[in-house]
């Protein structure tokens, strides 16, 4: 009797040690990843297509049996991409959601509330949709990944244009940004390029043009430049880069575009492209016609493989939706974090993920150009591309350099 029990706990055992290990969000079944992100409120839609993005990346690896054996589920909770809401959304991700990591948060404000709560519970972060700096240290905090180029690059990129290019003087720029985190990190941005297009400094500083987050209040903004402009009848603003979300960005547009003819208006990727496009077209194509979006994506109605790969995965499992530079986004990001989970192996846990994305290299998404992480890079994709709205409320490729 004595040698049967002794037996069967030595049976249970070894079928313990053998059951796969399981992480905070992980099961034998599912892997479970969090959103906090705007799904009420004036940014609800960049929300919503991140969120779509993700979720038909998401579709495709489950349909093809999921990763190592197991499905991958996305549980997204509304801020309102406001900061007073993120800390509570993200605890009841981690906390009771019970989410192995953090996918696609919307947000440099909210963002900053994020970071320490995810620092301390050392869960990965990764894709959020923010190009600011607090997700970009150097050294790289170990537990945060980005996929897209930053502000300062998009914003780089737009301003070496319109010198270079449009041949307008550094002077000529002004910045119109949300008065927060994430317009600071575009104004900081442009200052940044403008110390290198304007050596010793030479010249007035950058006009900022501010308005309050989750508002349009862009009457203060428009009265300065139009203040401006009489005050500086000799070298006037003739360029606006937009650091925005798309309403205040097509009322500032509305307000400015016949007041100050000619104006040259230029937005980063977080504006949401076919949001802006929809809400200009809806004024007239007068507004819409011209206005320049830097992308962290390439065009989304291109036929690289890529391109041809995301439409189809959108119209499977979100028929009626249109392509979208946004939803695009979250649908390389998530496939890049589905690639480290698939190379990360059955035993996935946070510090096998993490090292995992810090040896991918020369990931091939089909980008033309690669996705790139080490210990001391935790940014994925380094470049920008171009796209001008038309009158026709559609976005065409333009070469930024």
């Amino acid at each position: 009797m004595l040698d049967n029990q002794i037996d069967g706990r030595s049976r249970s055992a070894i079928i313990r040690i053998a059951d796969p290990p399981t992480a905070h969000g992980i099961d034998a079944h599912e892997i479970r990843l969090g959103m906090a992100a705007p799904f009420s409120g004036p940014a609800k839609e960049l929300g919503h297509q991140l969120k779509i993005g993700i979720e038909a990346a998401l579709g495709v690896a489950n349909a093809a049996g999921g990763v190592n054996g197991r499905t991958l589920r996305l549980i997204a909770g509304d801020d309102g991409y406001e900061p007073g809401r993120t800390a509570g959304v993200m605890k009841q991700l981690y906390d009771k959601d019970d989410v192995f990591a953090f996918l696609g948060n919307v947000g440099t404000p909210t963002a900053a509330v994020a970071l320490p709560y995810v620092l301390q519970q050392r869960t990965v972060f990764f894709g959020a949709f923010t190009g600011a700096p607090l997700l970009r240290r150097e050294p790289p905090d170990r537990y945060v990944f980005n996929f897209r180029a930053s502000y300062a690059e998009e914003t780089a990129a737009v301003v070496r244009y319109l010198v270079k290019i449009r041949r307008l003087r550094p002077e000529q720029i002004a910045v119109f940004a949300q008065q927060d985190g994430y317009g600071d990190a575009g104004y900081d941005g442009v200052a940044k390029i403008m110390r290198i297009l304007r050596p010793g400094n030479d010249g007035p500083p950058i006009l900022r043009l501010n308005y309050a987050r989750n508002t349009v209040d862009v009457d203060e903004a428009v009265g300065q430049l139009q203040q401006y402009q009489r005050q500086h009848a000799n070298l006037p603003i003739k360029a606006v880069v937009m650091v925005a979300t798309y309403r205040p960005a097509a009322k500032f547009i509305e307000k400015t575009h016949d007041v100050i003819p000619g104006l040259i208006y230029t937005n980063v990727s977080f504006v949401g492209s076919t949001a802006l496009a929809d809400e200009l077209m809806v004024l007239g194509s007068k507004f819409a016609a011209g206005v320049i979006v830097t992308q962290v994506v390439p065009a989304v109605d291109s036929y690289a493989s890529v391109a041809l790969d995301y439409r189809t995965a959108l119209g499977k499992y979100f028929p009626g939706e249109t392509p979208d530079y946004v939803s695009f986004e979250g649908y390389l990001t998530a496939n890049v974090l589905i690639e480290a989970i698939r190379r990360a192996g059955p035993g996935l846990d946070t510090e096998t993920l993490v090292r995992t994305l810090e040896s991918m290299h020369g990931l091939d998404l089909g980008l033309g150009t690669p996705v790139n992480f080490s210990p001391t890079e935790h940014q994925g994709v380094h470049k920008v591309w171009g796209t001008q709205i038309g009158a026709d409320g559609h976005f065409s490729p333009i070469d930024l350099e």
